[in-house]
């Protein structure tokens, strides 16, 4: 399925395994931990819902969830370097949630960087609140980092963002 977006022929669609080399470059550029290639390919595989935004060939945001029953868990969410703070993350979320919507799940989970100010505020102003944190989680140039857990629940029931 193809979905059509404001931005200039910028367009969502499933993540091809052709996109992965790109994919994997803008894993690399962002993280200091970055996913290999063979995780991305391991998603296509395992059926999760990987996205892309793309422009032409040009990747420009990609996208991971995993569904499970009632319940789905983003496990990566990337925007290339360029393309940062001009709506294009927004994009990517709004569509996980419409898809997680569509398969009537109650809750979706995800982890972040307490570093990652700007995908913590993505987050939080899409309702998304904090319901705990993995200590040493995620490598970083300096030893391990903290992440932070998030939810959103889909069900009628709200929660309150923790400090």
């Amino acid at each position: 399925m193809v979905s059509t977006l404001e931005s200039s022929h910028s367009y969502l669609r499933s993540m091809q395994e052709s996109d992965l080399p790109q994919v994997a470059e803008i894993e690399r550029e962002t993280f200091p931990s970055p996913w290999p290639l063979s995780s991305f390919r391991q998603c296509l595989d395992f059926g999760y819902c990987c996205r892309v935004l793309a422009q032409g060939s040009l990747v420009q945001a990609y996208a991971i969830m995993a569904v499970e029953v009632d319940a789905a868990h983003i496990l990566n969410l990337c925007v290339r370097s360029e393309f940062r703070q001009q709506g294009e993350g927004r994009q990517m979320l709004n569509h996980l949630l419409k898809l997680a919507r569509a398969a009537q799940v109650k809750d979706i989970f995800l982890e972040v960087r307490v570093s990652n100010h700007p995908a913590v505020h993505l987050y939080q102003s899409a309702d998304f609140v904090k319901i705990g944190t993995r200590k040493d989680y995620y490598p970083s140039e300096k030893g391990r980092e903290d992440a932070l857990i998030l939810v959103k629940r889909l069900s009628a029931e709200k929660l309150e963002f923790q400090d």
